[in-house]
């Protein structure tokens, strides 16, 4: 039996579809919560049921507008702490500010260690996520954290695509889940040998591995402004790659993303939805969106019930 007081979910401005979708595969409802802004900016924040002693998940990833979604978080999150709650979970399905996770130049922030102490200041029991840009970022909180990974729900769909699959790694960084993914599909691996000037601007060179006349998958964990997904499917077009599709985790889709996507030469855009989808981009007709709901909604179960969440991690090395 679960320690903690009645199951109950909320979910502020960021991606409330989801939320709804994880309820709907857990059999239960959205519990009241009031989210506005007043004229000057300010979020008010009110929890709309009695949450004493219950164990509560907040859903909200930090996506775009990341600061207005990251103050509605550690609001909630400060709401339900002062409302007595039993347990309250932090469902961040995608992290903000997870690229800056170290320093790389002196004189600058560890933006994600900091962003981790915000919402740990603001009451939160433990945290779960999806598919974290850099592991070690659990390690900058001093409560559980999971770390879940949609190759659960991805690796279905990518079955079904027909044809000799080779996986691809847009860039070294990302070659441990290529290869996990390459496995679970009895697929070939290849990698983009890639070199990036600046941020966000990123310059594909050659591929190692073979990709002619094969169906070449481009795996990363999100496209941002889609630089690095873009210039790796022209690499593998014009090494002979038969068709070429881009999976990823979480559509940021910043800047110029959507209209560099509409332009490349992918068949399609495989994404999830720890973001929502932006209009253009539904519009655009390439995207094809996996729904995490049923994974995280298992996730919670579990952790209610204080049943094992490591039987849903899905990562083969």
């Amino acid at each position: 039996m679960p320690r903690h007081g009645e199951l109950k979910i909320i979910t502020g401005t960021a991606n409330p579809a989801l939320a709804e979708a994880i309820c709907n595969h857990l059999g239960m409802t959205l519990s009241p919560t009031l989210v506005s802004t007043f004229s000057d900016g300010e979020i008010r924040v009110e929890v709309g049921d009695n949450v004493r002693g219950d164990d509560v998940f907040v859903v909200q990833p930090t996506c775009a507008p990341v600061n207005h979604n990251l103050m509605e978080l550690c609001l909630m999150l400060d709401a339900l702490k002062r409302a007595s709650v039993g347990r309250v979970t932090a469902v961040v399905p995608y992290y903000g500010y997870a690229r800056q996770d170290r320093k790389v130049v002196p004189r600058v922030p560890i933006s994600a260690k900091l962003v981790a102490d915000f919402i740990t200041i603001a009451g939160v029991s433990r945290l779960l996520t999806v598919d974290l840009h850099a592991g070690q970022i659990q390690g900058f909180f001093n409560i559980p954290v999971d770390n879940l990974y949609a190759a659960e729900v991805l690796l279905d769909y990518m079955k079904s695509i027909e044809g000799d699959v080779v996986v691809v790694s847009p860039d070294a960084g990302g070659t441990e889940r290529a290869r996990a993914y390459a496995k679970r599909l009895g697929a070939e691996l290849a990698i983009i040998d890639k070199r990036r000037d600046t941020p966000n601007k990123a310059q594909a060179m050659r591929v190692i591995g073979e990709v002619k006349d094969k169906v070449a998958i481009v795996l990363d964990d999100m496209i941002d402004t889609a630089g690095t997904m873009v210039e790796a499917g022209r690499v593998l077009k014009e090494n002979g790659a038969k068709e070429v599709y881009a999976c990823a985790t979480h559509p940021v889709l910043s800047g110029p993303a959507i209209e560099r996507l509409k332009k490349s030469c992918f068949k399609e855009i495989i994404v999830t939805d720890t973001i929502p989808l932006k209009e253009e981009a539904v519009k655009c007709g390439k995207f094809k969106v996996i729904s995490v709901a049923s994974l995280i909604a298992k996730a919670i179960h579990n952790i209610h019930t204080e049943s094992s969440v490591s039987v849903l991690f899905s990562r083969i090395k």
